[in-house]
This record gives C-alpha cells, structure tokens and sequence, in this order.
C-alpha cells in the first residue's frame, strides 16, 4: 500500500495505552512521529490538577511531539459514553467546567484543535433540549478555541458502535457545524473527517470528500473492518487521502486504530509497504 507523503500523527489514547499516560509521547517519538493527538486523559475529572497537566506538557515537550489535536472532557471514554456536551446535569455542568481548563492546555503546548464530542441521547430527555443545550454549549468551547487560536471540532461516531450518538453522518455532523457557526459567529467550528466511523456508516466516501474537504478541520483513520492498522481492511485509504489532498486538505491525518495484537511500536508497518 502506497501512501503520499501525508501529515501523521498518533493518536495516545488507543495507541501505545500499554504505557502510562507520560511514557506514551517518548514512544511516538521513537516510532517515527513528531505528532500526537489526544482523548481527554482525565476520565475521571474534567479539572485535573495543575501538576498533572504539567507533567504532560513535560512529557510532549521532553519527547519533542507537538500536540495537534485534543478533545474536551467527554465522559468515560473508553466506555459508555460519547461525550458530555449534550447530556443534561452534571455532565453537562462538567463540560463546562473543562472548557477553559482544555482550552487553556491546548494553547501552553500549541494545540490548535479540540474536539467536542456531542454525547448520547438520554432516556426520557427530548431530543430537541439536548440539542439546544448542545449548541449553547458548542458556541461557548468556540468562543474558548478561538481566545486560544484554535479551531473547534464536531465529529460523526458511526451507529453500530454508538447506537445512541445522534451525529451518526457526515450531513448530521456538518449541520451541526454550520449552526454553531452561525450562532458565535467565530466560523471556527469545523468537521473532523473520521474516514473509519464514516464507512461503518455506509457513506459514500469520495462524495464525503468531494462535499465537505473544505469543512474538515481534522482526519482519523482506521481500517474497515476491525478498526484496525491501513491494510488490515479493505477501506483504499491511500487513495482517499491523496483525493482529500487534491481537495485542499493540508492537516493533520490522525492514527486512530487499534494496534491489534502486538505493542504498538510495531503498528506502523504499513508505512513502508
């Protein structure tokens, strides 16, 4: 499988979790990448405390790997949950709280992209409240991405996996984007193009593509089926990525696969193939 000289970097909340939390940049950085991305690493706490955030601000800058991509607090993830933003109460009070806190991080290590995953539906909650709520809360993390030069990203899951995520299309995604858009008036609210979630979905990729490159803030890859390395599958992720590069895309390809059986030093074979 040949690959064009793309932008990757290595997503360390599915890649190299064999390590601890700190240990995981210096291991991106011995395989070959200068780049790493991030779930938020605090399950538990939307406000860690200041020392562990700068204990991972050491760990980037030690390892000399630029952060390029961030979620918000979005939940256990891995787990149940699909982000907090929408989900009336604590969680949602719990977003807020980390708003600043991500947005902060994001602009001591040079993040420009934090990813706000829009969260489940809710048994007896009406769509349209979480919805509502869901766009109050997606303007004030634009407002935040934007004191800190940063764009904010809103992301399609994919329905078998996330049976209960509302966003499951790249439409569903981009409508979002174009509402809170329209309603901060930033225009920084972009799609992350996640090509793995989009063709468990059945979407028609190159059309995806073709519809909404100018729109995509960021990509994550991953193989179909079994989410696993390029070549694993049968997605063509070559040519979809060359197709989003004649299409103006120019950031970052984010590795968001599972390593499958081995450590995931030896991942990344497929580089070379």
């Amino acid at each position: 499988m040949a690959f064009t000289d793309q932008r990757f970097d290595v997503n360390l909340s599915i890649l190299f979790t064999e390590l601890p939390l700190l240990e995981r940049p210096a291991a991106a950085a011995a395989a070959g990448f200068s780049a790493v991305e991030l779930w938020w690493p605090w399950i538990e706490t939307p406000t860690p405390p200041q020392a562990e955030l700068d204990a991972l601000k050491k760990a980037l800058d030690d390892a000399g790997t630029q952060l390029v991509g961030l979620n918000f607090y979005a939940g256990r993830l891995p787990g149940p949950d699909r982000g907090a933003l929408s989900v009336p109460g604590e969680e949602s009070d719990r977003f807020r709280a980390n708003i600043d806190v991500a947005a902060d991080f994001a602009a001591s290590v040079g993040c420009k992209a934090l990813n706000a995953l829009y969260g489940n539906r809710v048994d007896g909650v009406d769509p349209a409240v979480q919805d509502s709520l869901a766009l109050d809360n997606l303007v004030l993390a634009a407002r935040a991405a934007d004191r800190v030069g940063a764009t904010l990203l809103v992301e399609a899951l994919n329905k078998p996996e996330s049976p209960l995520y509302p966003l499951v299309s790249a439409p569903a995604a981009i409508e979002v984007v174009d509402k809170v858009n329209e309603l901060s008036g930033l225009g920084n609210a972009t799609f992350l193009l996640d090509l793995y979630h989009l063709a468990m979905n059945g979407e028609d990729l190159n059309e995806v593509i073709d519809l909404y490159a100018a729109k995509t803030g960021h990509v994550q890859i991953a193989d179909n089926p079994g989410r696993g390395a390029p070549g694993t599958g049968s997605l063509p992720l070559a040519d979809l990525l060359d197709r989003l590069a004649k299409a103006g895309y120019e950031g970052w390809v984010g590795l968001e696969y599972k390593p499958g059986d081995g450590p995931s030093a030896e991942a990344f074979g497929w580089r070379t193939n």
